[in-house]
């Protein structure tokens, strides 16, 4: 644990260990939205590895005050990132957020009344087709700009980090 807090930070560690609890809580979302119509999936299951793997979570973000970290520019360190690159990360972070939940709902969703009716002509069908295609466009481009625009903040804040490190030597 210590040193993947000293490689990620202790925020890009606690985003990093998140996946031990989101993962089994999104495979229970969506066992749950299958299994009243195929009865092979077991949400309970899932649903009860998330709770158990959310209190994990829990106990090691409890921890990580103990462990220490070198002072050095961490990518996901909160506290050392400059308001733009919390900004343009946080807005990545909504794109891909939206982006997710397309992908979401598209898994979920029967789409050969849509289709259908795009294949018939029908202006609303295929205007509301144009915009869930718009809308996931929209929402990866976001995540590429904002991604590349934090991606730049953060290598101002390091090249400025660096060179505060060497003035001092």
């Amino acid at each position: 644990m210590s040193r993947l807090v000293e490689r990620f930070g202790r925020t890009g560690f606690a985003l990093l260990a998140s996946l031990i609890w989101a993962i089994p809580m999104a495979a229970w979302a969506g066992s749950a939205d299958l299994s009243p119509i195929d009865q092979t999936a077991y949400p309970k299951v899932a649903l009860g590895i998330g709770l158990v793997m959310l209190v994990v979570w829990l106990v090691l973000l409890s921890r990580l005050r103990t462990i220490s970290v070198t002072p050095k520019p961490h990518r996901f360190e909160i506290s050392q990132m400059s308001r733009g690159e919390r900004l343009w990360t946080l807005a990545a972070a909504a794109f891909a957020t939206g982006a997710i939940a397309w992908l979401n709902g598209a898994a979920t969703v029967d789409w050969s009344p849509l289709t259908q009716a795009v294949q018939q002509g029908k202006a609303g069908p295929t205007i509301l087709a144009a915009a869930l295609a718009a809308f996931l466009l929209a929402m990866l481009a976001g995540v590429a700009i904002s991604w590349s625009k934090a991606t730049g903040a953060y290598k101002a804040r390091t090249a400025s980090h660096i060179y505060k490190d060497e003035g001092a030597s």
